[in-house]
């Protein structure tokens, strides 16, 4: 087996990060990243990696 490549899937699979917000910026976050889908025609996953790289980068992490 090539552990590079495996190493390389493994990298490129999405993961989960869980938060606790209240109801109204839930339903608010969920109808902006359906607009965004809609939109832009990026994925999901592309949008939630772009929220969380500028909320990284906004907070110098």
């Amino acid at each position: 087996m090539n552990n590079t490549h495996d190493r390389d899937e493994q990298e490129k699979a999405p993961a989960t990060i869980k938060l606790m917000v209240s109801d109204d910026l839930y339903r608010a976050f969920q109808r902006c990243v359906w607009i965004q889908i809609h939109e832009s025609g990026r994925t999901q996953l592309e949008i939630m990696d772009e929220v969380v790289r500028d909320f990284l980068c906004k907070y110098g992490c």
